[in-house]
Parts: structure tokens; sequence; C-alpha cells
């Protein structure tokens, strides 16, 4: 933690967040960590809601979701291995119990490590990839990130125990990419949030024509009322 400047995962759930988070209709967003020995026990937790509150793990805005970020920077330790399963599962119950096309979910993880539970990643991800949901995964970090272009699943379509995944659901870039050495953050930030949202429409749009779900009809378009003024002279 820097006191100046935002971390790279600072940056990317910034960079990312702002923009999707308009696609949102109440700006509330659980927020999740992975990877972490909490108190007062000291458990390892590969999903625990970043406020603190496991009952309702949700945050007001991408700025409520920083604020817990750093609050639980403070109380939790870091921790191994990176699994990846346990909070692309929990995603996938709630895109599990919204199937008719009126809600669609994407999960955003930030990951600095080499993932751990590849196997059950990919079965999660093979599962998940017939659920209204996508997820995006952003490698922080020097590590070497050759598992999440697996799992990303651009040149060949992600597997597990002989089943295909119905669609591909999974966008992988590393952070280090869009480093501006020259310091412009503003313009490298806008770069990774465009190459990282770049294949979520067609994604979301794969997912609603093969179940056949039209786009409800537009409401009608708003009319201010008129007001007649009358006046007598």
């Amino acid at each position: 933690m820097n006191p100046y400047q935002l971390n790279a995962y600072g940056m990317a759930l910034k960079a990312v967040g702002e923009i999707i988070q308009d696609y949102d209709s109440d700006k509330m967003f659980p927020a999740l960590g992975f990877g972490a020995r909490l108190p007062p026990d000291g458990r390892v937790s590969h999903e625990f809601a970043l406020n603190g509150n496991p009952q309702n793990p949700y945050c007001h805005g991408i700025d409520g979701v920083m604020e817990a970020y750093y609050r639980s920077l403070k109380s939790v330790q870091l921790y191994g291995p990176t699994n990846f399963a346990p909070v692309i599962n929990h995603v996938a119950r709630y895109a599990s119990s919204v199937k008719d096309g009126s809600q669609y979910f994407v999960l955003l993880i930030i990951t600095d490590g080499v993932i751990s539970d590849m196997a059950q990643t990919k079965e999660s991800i093979v599962n998940a990839s017939k659920l209204p949901m996508s997820i995006i995964i952003v490698g922080v970090g020097p590590a070497e990130f050759d598992a999440m272009e697996e799992l990303d699943g651009d040149v060949v379509r992600i597997s597990s125990r002989g089943k295909f995944a119905e669609r591909d659901i999974v966008q992988f870039v590393p952070f280090r990419d869009y480093i501006d050495r020259s310091g412009n953050h503003v313009l490298s930030m806008a770069r990774l949030a465009k190459d990282v949202l770049a294949e979520i429409p067609d994604q979301f749009l794969s997912y609603m024509r093969v179940r056949g779900i039209k786009p409800s009809p537009a409401p009608p378009p708003y009319t201010p009322p008129i007001h007649v003024l009358q006046t007598q002279i």
C-alpha cells in the first residue's frame, strides 16, 4: 500500500469498474477476497467478504469496493495458495437462479498469483459457460500467467473431464502490458478497460441467442408534461 498512489489492484479495479458499474442499476457490488488468513483465528479462506460481512458482502459503487479492499488489507494476512474455483462457484450460484435473461453477471478477478486449483477452476468455468455470466481476469505483478491464457479459451476451447465449455466466457489480460512507462496512467487504464471489456458484448449476446431470449420492448420515449398557461387580459 502506498499512501500517495493506487497499487496495481486498485488501478485495475478502478479502470474496469468505473466503466462496468454504469450497466448496473443499483450500483451495489458483492466484493470477495481469496487467499488470506482471516482474523481472529487465522483460518485460510478463498471466499470471504471484503467488507467483513458475509451476510451482506455488497459495497456501494466502485468507491465502496475500493474502500472495503483497502480496509481488509489492514486486517487480513495475505496467504497462498491461489484458488479461483470458490469465487467462480459463488457467482455461478447467483447466475444459476436467474436464467430468463433479466440479469447477466460479470465476475472481475484481480490476482497476482499463479493459479493453484487449475482442474477445479476449469470444471467451474465449463459449468458456468451455460449460465448468464462472464469472467474477466486481470493478472498483476511479474508472475508467469501461461495458465491464464489457457483459461481464456480464445485459441482452444476450455474443457474439463472431456466436456467442452458451451461458449467462451473468460477474458484474461496481464496488467503489466498496460503500464505506461511515461507515467500516463489515464491513457493506459483506458486501454486496459477497453481490452478487458472487448469480449463481453458478444459473450452476452451468445448466451441470449442460444436460449432464444429476445430484448424486452423498449419503454416509450419520455415526453415532458405539457403545461398550458392561461392568461387573461
